[in-house]
């Protein structure tokens, strides 16, 4: 597997006014996901029937920001949340957000690294 970076996420005090900004900057579409989840898909490259790239990028989303200091994250693919949130921890990172499940989707954990920088690892469900 190769562990490179599958979606990012964009916090925002008013996620309206960044909608508008990166759609009118790059063209990006930029749309809400339904239901109760307050979270905006932002689609870089086109996507398939599934919302799989079509072509090389990266897509993301957008939420409103939960803590002042919140930043871009970076979300990296790897086999396992498990084995890799103990490899952060065992190579001095820490673990701010322990495995969690994003419905039929995946799993994540948000780490830091021991310089201070946030990241997720991502572990997709297999269908």
């Amino acid at each position: 597997m190769n562990h490179t970076i599958v979606h990012f996420e964009i916090p925002a005090n008013d996620v309206e006014r960044l909608k508008d900004f990166y759609s009118k900057l790059f063209d990006w579409k930029i749309e809400k996901v339904s239901g109760p989840m307050d979270y905006w898909l932002i689609y870089t490259v086109p996507t398939d029937e599934s919302g799989m790239p079509k072509e090389p990028g990266v897509n993301g989303g957008m939420m409103k920001r939960q803590d002042r200091n919140q930043k871009i994250t970076n979300y990296i693919s790897v086999e396992s949340v498990d084995e890799y949130s103990r490899k952060v921890q065992e190579l001095g990172g820490t673990i701010v957000v322990p495995k969690q499940e994003v419905h039929e989707m995946g799993y994540f954990a948000v780490c830091v690294d021991p310089e201070g920088n946030i990241f997720a690892i991502w572990e997709e469900i297999h269908k």
